[in-house]
């Protein structure tokens, strides 16, 4: 069936609106959590963007009305569609990002980050604990129903920014600017206990150093440190469990802050 008969067959208005929708949500599928993940085979993740494009676009379309099919009018469209996109998308992706940098900051200081590996959820080169903790982030992600949030909290988009309503652009630099400046508070929220346990470590085998300058401390310290940090990683993994469960809604939630219709 080539566009011709698509476009007989279905109209206009729809197909048009079928496109805007799917511009809104493919960043999803290049920044959020899940949906963004290698994990994932891309023939998958271009089904799964079909299939809610088809499911929201009758909603989107019957409350927008009357698209515009003129050149100009509707590139505008498309792309204020995915600036929308990618302010909610960033939201959620700054959040596994802290996670992300949290496990570099404890591989830093532990030693792991000697040897890297290929993270298989993002697909690029990354260290032991980084990895460790994005695998446990995307767990508690589909284990709270994650995916669900998202989905539904893209289909609250449309209520607040309609397909022929343009966002007011201060509230979204602003929501966008704030998720990015948490990234690194909120990472070490994360690796704080593990953090504090580490340098402790690392001072007191530099005070014993002083003490017993013939004592190899890097051969002693080390595997200390290593011991210390994997004792306190498997301690409070429960509790990034929950921290992230709890931002996760915070997350969606403050996207959705940021998106209103400009006045």
């Amino acid at each position: 069936m080539d566009a011709g008969e698509v476009i007989a067959r279905f109209g206009e208005q729809q197909v048009a609106g079928f496109l805007l929708v799917l511009a809104r949500i493919s960043p999803l599928f290049l920044l959020a959590p899940l949906f963004s993940s290698k994990l994932l085979p891309a023939r998958a993740r271009t089904v799964i963007a079909l299939g809610l494009t088809i499911g929201i676009t009758p909603v989107a379309v019957a409350a927008a009305g009357t698209l515009p099919l003129d050149v100009i009018g509707y590139a505008g469209l498309v792309f204020k569609e995915l600036l929308v996109g990618l302010a909610f998308a960033f939201s959620l992706a700054a959040l596994f990002a802290a996670v992300s940098v949290a496990g570099s900051l404890l591989d830093l200081l532990i030693g792991f980050s000697f040897g890297a590996l290929v993270d298989p959820v993002t697909g690029n080169q990354s260290t032991v604990i980084s990895q460790l903790y994005g695998l446990v982030g995307l767990g508690v992600f589909i284990a709270i129903n994650g995916d669900a949030w998202v989905i539904k909290g893209l289909a609250r988009t449309y209520e607040l920014v309609p397909l022929l309503e343009a966002p007011a652009l201060g509230s979204l630099v602003a929501g966008t600017q704030t998720a990015f400046v948490g990234i690194m508070s909120s990472a070490v929220q994360v690796c704080a206990p593990v953090l504090i346990a580490v340098v402790i470590t690392d001072t007191a085998f530099g005070v014993v150093s002083r003490v017993v300058p013939s004592l190899n401390v890097f051969a002693v310290g080390f595997p200390a440190k290593v011991a210390v940090g994997m004792l306190l990683i498997g301690v409070s993994l429960p509790f990034v469990a929950g921290w992230l469960g709890d931002e996760l809604q915070g997350a969606v939630a403050d996207a959705l802050r940021s998106l209103r219709v400009a006045g």
